[in-house]
């Protein structure tokens, strides 16, 4: 086993129901025995706060929030940034009294990134991830009824996602994990955020995905102002390395995999990828070969491309074709 994951709030699937404070101080003690980590969406009281944020005016338009469900602002005011880091501050305290490795999922908040930046200076066993999406998208640019942005915890503001990227700049980010989560389009109920399907389907466009949302940080600094929705200073050029570090070597380690995956080193599964990252495609949903194949990145020019991908030193994909049906293998 190599670890748990829990919810904080009902998962939308009836095999995965929300645990509460109590339940987890019952689990802990056999996760620390065990020294296996705990993976958590970390989110708390959801329908509540959304509510009061939207008849107090918390959101940008509160009686849209109320009575138009095809508005994001209705779905952005239902998951506010403090029912996140109430959670996350929550799993902090939990970390640090039972000394378990815990790792927040899916952090899409700036009051996130501060608040799991403070537990790792206290020395909490805490680590953390961030997603494509959250890294490419702001809620600002989201349209009304695009049911194909929905994910929990949801797309931020920009601020938000620039603190993702600071987050993973100073290392306070662990890693980028897909949450993939694939939906017929019937689920994703066209229109309607509050019925909607929650999930984006990430895997098979991460890397570009990551990758070109990292070039576009970087050119901003040179943009005029007024050109994009945030300036910039200070930003690091993007650097293949840091991708291999934040979705191969950090996600090994997490799962204590660090013996076979991972990295480039002898003795190792040799699990590569030859990527180009200047080739430029137009994301067209009909060429994915995921078998739903709604996504929020269709029509955006995306660069990078794998050309070839070696599972343990075997060829299993040549530029745009399975080559090979690998067989897995007890990790």
């Amino acid at each position: 086993m190599r670890g748990f994951k829990c919810f904080l709030v009902p998962s939308g699937v009836d095999e995965f129901p929300a645990v509460d404070e109590a339940e987890l101080r019952r689990a802990l003690p056999i996760l620390a025995r065990r020294k296996v980590p705990l993976l958590v969406h970390a989110e708390l009281g959801i329908a509540d706060r959304g509510l009061r944020n939207a008849e107090s005016g918390s959101s940008p338009d509160p009686h849209s929030a109320i009575l138009n469900p095809q508005s994001y602002a209705t779905y952005l005011a239902s998951h506010p940034p403090e029912a996140e880091v109430e959670a996350i501050r929550l799993m902090i305290r939990l970390a640090g009294e039972f000394r378990v490795s815990t790792h927040i999922v899916h952090v899409s908040s700036a009051e996130g990134v501060d608040a799991i930046a403070r537990a790792k200076t206290a020395w909490v066993p805490i680590t953390a991830e961030t997603c494509p999406h959250y890294l490419s998208f702001s809620a600002e640019k989201i349209p009304d009824g695009a049911t194909e942005f929905k994910c929990a915890p949801p797309i931020r503001e920009a601020s938000h996602r620039e603190a993702l990227w600071e987050g993973l700049d100073d290392g306070t980010i662990d890693m980028i994990a897909t949450d993939h989560s694939p939906a017929p389009p019937s689920l994703k109920t066209p229109g309607n955020f509050m019925t909607a399907w929650g999930g984006v389907a990430s895997l098979e466009l991460t890397l570009p995905a990551v990758w070109t949302a990292a070039r576009a940080r970087f050119l901003v600094q040179s943009s005029q102002p007024g050109e994009t929705d945030l300036e910039l200073e200070g930003v690091s050029r993007p650097r293949i390395a840091d991708l291999a570090r934040w979705m191969s070597e950090r996600p090994a380690a997490l799962a204590g995999l660090t013996e076979k995956k991972g990295r480039i080193a002898p003795g190792l599964d040799a699990d590569l990828v030859v990527w180009d990252p200047d080739i430029a495609t137009t994301v067209d949903p009909s060429r994915l070969k995921q078998r739903h194949k709604l996504t929020p990145y269709a029509g955006r020019t995306l660069f990078g491309r794998v050309i070839t991908t070696f599972v343990r030193g075997e060829r299993v994909w040549d530029k745009r074709r399975l080559v090979r049906a690998y067989g897995g293998s007890l990790l």
